[in-house]
């Protein structure tokens, strides 16, 4: 019996998807409920599973485009497909044979700093959750194929996928081979959404930014004093976007209309924050968000944010996951940005933007000295935000930063009680 693979409806108003990848080959044998195929939306990329066990027909290639509910591949449970030989028992073995050998060390973790191995590896959803499954870290892979012989099937496999031989040279090269030749690709769905919403902002919105800079001595002094107690209180690491996510929440309750939208010819005002968190993911900038912010603690808000990291790493994010914000915070600090202006991102009429932190000479009770600082933007629609909300929203951000025990007036204990410990 053949059994059809169709494209479910990844959300409201959605009528097409693009076919970004299939993770089977064509005449596999794939089991029922395993993942066979990746699809992109305008607002996420999601994965399909197989309905049965048995041989897949691939009836549409990646890159194409196809309408929802319609025919992508077919299943014959009647046949049995190519069985491909997996290499993740062999990779466990490898891995419990050296934790045994090794000194007793920590059980490996699936995730371990999701801001430098986000772009370390590219592997499927379904070898992620393999991989979880199985306690298998990004490191435990890359030792494994380190001390893996390769062998004549391996530099055939690696010449059959358009591997190219590299001249060693005593000089160094550049990665540019000097030849004429140019590429061609699709856009993926994501990003054509992307590339309309942000020309839309610079057409239909009185956009602005305004600047202010933030001592960070203050903060940096606390994470240093209680990172270790945090992390063992909450196991999960202190930042700083909990810090001004917990500063954006505060200030609003001064300027409630940096958190207002418009809604045709009405302003909507919002008794909650949900701050969108921009996270930079393999398939393009998502921007996933924190639900009631304001009444989160910083512990909670770390939490929630490792959580949508390793989601959007993964390509996992709902599409409810990034709906709803009411306003947006973007770190352009970490890939090393000084300043810039971040485009809004709507219907939201504000978003704040992190950059680099640099150590510069400044004026402190009359005396030069050196701390690290930190420039902040707010870009505001001028249609919802007048200039003096939008400037003093930023000072009250600035002011909450560089004395965070403000964040909790009259507590006995205000730093321990903000960090939870």
């Amino acid at each position: 019996m053949k059994i059809e693979i169709t494209v479910p409806t990844p959300g409201e108003s959605i009528t097409e998807v693009q076919i970004a990848g299939w993770l089977v080959a064509n005449g596999e044998q794939v089991e029922d409920n395993q993942e066979i195929v990746e699809i992109d939306s305008d607002k996420a990329t999601l994965s399909i599973a197989a309905t049965a066990t048995g041989k897949i027909t691939i009836l549409v290639e990646e890159g194409e485009t196809v309408e929802v509910n319609s025919v992508i591949a077919e299943i014959d449970t009647d046949a049995v497909g190519t069985i491909v030989k997996k290499q993740v028992e062999n990779t466990e073995t490898k891995v419990e044979a050296k934790q045994k050998t090794d000194a007793p060390k920590e059980k490996a973790k699936v995730i371990e700093n999701p801001s430098t191995v986000i772009d370390e590896l590219n592997i499927s959803p379904l070898a992620r959750k393999i991989m979880a499954a199985n306690d298998i870290s990004d490191k435990n892979i890359i030792e494994f194929f380190k001390q893996h012989r390769l062998n004549k099937e391996d530099v055939e496999y690696y010449l059959e996928k358009g591997g190219e031989k590299v001249v060693n040279s005593p000089t160094p090269t550049t990665t540019w081979s000097g030849s004429r030749d140019t590429k061609t690709s699709k856009m993926s769905m994501l990003r054509k959404k992307l590339s309309q919403r942000l020309v839309s902002v610079k057409n239909e919105t009185a956009m602005l930014t305004t600047f202010n800079e933030v001592n960070m001595s203050p903060i940096m002094a606390i994470r240093k004093k209680y990172k270790e107690t945090f992390i063992k209180q909450h196991d999960v690491n202190l930042g700083f976007m909990s810090f001004f996510t917990k500063a954006v929440t505060e200030a609003m309750a001064s300027f409630p209309q940096v958190n207002s939208q418009i809604s045709g010819d009405e302003f909507i005002s919002f008794d909650y924050v949900d701050v969108s968190v921009a996270i930079s993911a393999p398939k393009g900038l998502v921007v996933p968000v924190i639900r009631n912010a304001e009444s989160m603690s910083l512990a909670q808000i770390e939490q929630e944010i490792k959580n949508l990291a390793i989601k959007a790493r993964d390509n996992k994010l709902s599409l409810q996951e990034m709906q709803g914000g009411t306003f947006t915070i973007t770190n352009g600090g970490v890939f090393g940005s000084m300043m810039s202006t971040p485009i809004l991102n709507p219907p939201q009429s504000a978003i704040l933007g992190m950059h680099n932190i640099v150590e510069k000479p400044i004026a402190v009770n009359g005396k030069v000295e050196i701390h690290p600082m930190m420039y902040i933007a707010l870009s505001y629609d001028h249609r919802v935000i007048d200039g003096r909300e939008s400037v003093g929203f930023l000072v009250k951000v600035k002011e909450m930063l560089e004395n965070p025990e403000r964040m909790l007036f009259g507590s006995k204990n205000p730093v321990e009680v903000l960090l939870g410990v």
